[in-house]
């Protein structure tokens, strides 16, 4: 387990908390951004902070499966809080490399999920 094992276990939890709370009849595009910028964008960042200054931070198989569980599943709240059903399967690496393009989570979210459209 890598140092970042602690954090990703509380994100891991933190995501199934979210989905098991989910209530599309009561969701909102706040939301989304809520599920965003406390979620999806906490993961993506993790990751970058983990492999950038020179740092490299190896992670376990489970330690990056749960990143990318987590990240998706947030992903597919924000696309449902738009309304659309979407299958979440980007890699975590392929956020972070949009993030610190756009460095803007929404922006990052927008581009991988195309929700909403433009």
């Amino acid at each position: 387990m890598s140092r970042y094992g602690p954090r990703i276990a509380a994100l891991e939890r933190r995501a199934e908390r979210d989905r098991e709370a989910f209530d599309p009849a009561a969701a909102t595009v706040a939301d989304g951004r809520q599920y965003l910028r406390d979620g999806a964008g906490q993961a993506i960042w993790l990751y970058v902070e983990a492999r950038t200054g020179g740092r490299m931070v190896p992670f376990s198989e489970p330690e990056l499966t749960a990143l990318r569980t987590s990240m998706n599943g947030w992903l597919e709240l924000y696309a449902r809080c738009h309304g659309v059903e979407l299958e979440a399967d980007f890699t975590v690496r392929e956020a972070a490399e949009v993030l610190l393009e756009t460095r803007n989570v929404f922006d990052t979210a927008q581009l991988l999920t195309r929700v909403p459209e433009r």
